[in-house]
């Protein structure tokens, strides 16, 4: 452990609770292009959705940070992992269940599914079995819970697209290099002006279409700068340039995100988030500053936690 976490970790003893959720694939639903309706009420859980087509940008990280966040309020959280090859969010999750059991703490957990490839032979089977597992998840995620959170692959995929149709709100993890930002727009290389949108940028589109179609709803797209540098280089200020250019052009809200600190990376074997960790002797400066970064990114989501609190 570095950065202090052995000593923050043993903080956490005592720490928040909450109901443990469980996993697998449910059967039945509706079109994820529809409202999926709360059981009670007819009240819709508001879906938050990562996506991001590129690995490494720290979805995960963020998801599960989010979770924690609305746990920690009270809030009745489900999440899904469309990512059944590398599961992230599951090993997350799991990871805090185990730590959870072997230090005797009862922390908060979320009500967690995977959504399995299909293995049909044809293309349109499996599309159509993975549409229906999605829709069946979905739909009973939305029934019993306030938030639900999805946690996409870093890649195009059919499971990804369905995701992103239905979110509420969309958040994009990225890198802060223009490496990443590739993935949202074109820019020229010598001015730095912008092209165009980007593959990305393009089905995230899509998917708003879809979703006013659907249900006259729309999806609030947040793009999150991740791993930013302490410092003040050219190649920040650039990027930062481009990207608020191409806000006001496409359409989303950015969020400052995590700084590239060891804390979060160092977090996942045990589970734990800045969330459950008890605020004491054992934390450094860096600590701190990165459970700061949290609390300015859920600010910045503007959740509709006020409604979901008076209606549950």
């Amino acid at each position: 452990m570095v950065d202090g976490q052995s000593g923050a970790l043993e903080t956490a003893r005592g720490g928040i609770s909450g109901r443990t959720g469980e996993s697998g694939r449910m059967e039945g639903g509706q079109r994820p292009e529809e409202p999926q309706k709360a059981g009670s009420g007819g009240r819709r859980a508001h879906v938050i959705v990562l996506g991001n087509e590129k690995g490494g940008s720290g979805k995960t990280t963020s998801a599960m940070h989010v979770i924690a966040v609305l746990l920690q309020e009270g809030f009745r959280v489900a999440s899904m992992d469309l990512d059944s090859r590398q599961r992230s969010l599951t090993r997350y999750v799991e990871n805090r269940a185990a730590w959870s059991q072997s230090n005797g703490v009862r922390l908060a957990m979320p009500d967690h599914q995977v959504i399995e490839l299909s293995d049909k032979e044809t293309v349109a089977e499996r599309q159509e079995d993975e549409r229906e597992r999605f829709q069946a998840g979905l739909a009973r995620a939305s029934a019993a819970h306030d938030f639900v959170v999805i946690d996409c692959p870093g890649s195009d995929s059919f499971l990804s697209r369905l995701g992103h149709a239905v979110a509420d709100t969309l958040i994009t993890p990225m890198n802060d290099s223009f490496v990443d930002f590739d993935l949202l727009a074109r820019v020229d290389p010598q001015t730095y002006e912008i092209k165009g949108p980007s593959v990305y940028s393009e089905m995230v589109w899509e998917s708003r279409k879809r979703r006013a179609m659907a249900d006259g709803g729309s999806i609030d797209w947040v793009v999150m700068r991740n791993r930013l540098s302490m410092l003040d280089a050219k190649n920040k200020r650039r990027l930062e340039g481009v990207l608020e250019a191409l806000a006001d052009r496409i359409g989303f809200r950015l969020a400052p995100g995590f700084g590239e600190r060891v804390i979060f990376r160092e977090m996942f074997p045990s589970g734990l988030t800045l969330l459950d960790l008890k605020e004491g002797g054992a934390w450094s400066m860096s600590h701190v500053a990165a459970r700061a970064e949290v609390r300015q990114l859920i600010e910045t989501l503007d959740l509709p936690l006020a409604e979901m609190a008076g209606e549950g």
